[in-house]
């Protein structure tokens, strides 16, 4: 029997092709125009996701060379570390995986584009070799998912009572009270300034910027009765300790104490909250969106009318979100089942 011939010919080995400098410079200049038009036509949330990846990297850094006792370069994006990376995510931020999926590629990404490294093959895929049973458990998918916990002061005052007396400290307890204060969303306590939080006589006048196109408000923030839970008081407190005049009202710090000068992500104040409430041990999982449940739910229940509430958190008049707020709040009053003769 004759061996079939192939339908496409063995070609031969292929060479390395030996460039002269002008055609190697043209090659370069060309590498370096592809990244810039891709870089140009990426999508600006792409862009942003890939920042907050970063962010997280740089942290994972830091807790990693806080418990080894060694830094190691932000460069440093190995097997041992991306596999690290996916690891300290799902224990410690107990994120969803397809979250760390996305944070991967977010990683290689910047370290290539921006950093000049090239990470190796062999780096992402035993990454998501280490993610890929994680995908397989339904209550690590579940995370991240569902209808937020709307935050109580009960609650605020047991993370209160367990914040660490730091720097740190400080900031997580300002930065949550003043999340529920205003009603916020992450992204707008992100982006607070010190200079357009103003103290009047009876609390605070707050500018609360616009983001992803929502109008910029302007809210005010009385003085609470606590003093573990009053925003007015830890918002002072922090700014003085911290020494803040101006710039971003919420800042990164590092694992020594040190304070940044960058404003802290939407995802930043999101952890920040999750990480104290669990702390605390609240028996919920408490999210950057609690507070601003919490907020409405609270106030609604202090008897507040429904127009002041609601220039608070920003909500438009027919918001289907800030409705049912307001019916999960109003569900035992004057509940049809109360009183009726059972």
């Amino acid at each position: 029997m004759t061996e079939a011939t192939p339908l496409v010919p063995r070609q031969p080995d292929a060479t390395p092709a030996a460039y002269d400098a002008a055609t190697l410079a043209v090659l370069a200049a060309m590498e370096e125009a592809a990244e810039k038009h891709l870089d140009a036509i990426r999508p600006h949330n792409t862009k942003r996701g890939y920042a907050n990846d970063w962010d997280l990297w740089e942290e994972f850094h830091g807790w990693l060379g806080e418990r080894t006792g060694q830094p190691l370069p932000l460069t440093a994006v190995t097997k041992g570390t991306l596999v690290g990376f996916v690891v300290w995510l799902d224990t410690i931020k107990l994120a969803a995986p397809n979250s760390i999926d996305r944070r991967i590629t977010g990683v290689t990404v910047t370290a290539r584009n921006e950093r000049g490294v090239e990470v190796p093959k062999a780096a992402t895929v035993a990454a998501r070799k280490a993610l890929k049973p994680l995908k397989n458990d339904p209550e690590r998918q579940a995370r991240g998912r569902g209808k937020a916990a709307a935050a109580t002061p009960q609650q605020l005052q047991q993370m209160s009572a367990a914040v660490p007396d730091s720097l740190a400290g400080l900031r997580d307890r300002a930065l949550w009270l003043m999340a529920f204060g205003i009603a916020g969303r992450s992204a707008e306590v992100a982006a607070l300034r010190a200079d357009t939080i103003t103290l009047g006589s009876k609390g605070l006048d707050v500018h609360v910027p616009g983001v992803k196109g929502r109008p910029a408000r302007d809210v005010v923030v009385a003085y609470g009765k606590n003093p573990d839970t009053c925003p007015v008081r830890a918002w002072l407190t922090w700014k003085a300790t911290a020494g803040i005049t101006s710039g971003p009202a919420f800042r990164a710090i590092d694992v020594w104490g040190n304070l940044g000068a960058r404003h802290l992500t939407a995802e930043a104040v999101r952890e920040i909250i999750a990480r104290n409430a669990e702390r605390a041990g609240v028996a919920v999982r408490l999210t950057g969106h609690s507070m601003r449940a919490g907020f409405i739910t609270t106030s609604r229940l202090a008897g507040k009318r429904e127009e002041k509430i609601r220039a608070q958190s920003g909500h438009a008049d027919e918001s289907p979100a800030f409705w049912g707020y307001i019916r999960e709040a109003d569900k035992w009053t004057d509940a049809a089942s109360e009183d009726i003769g059972l």
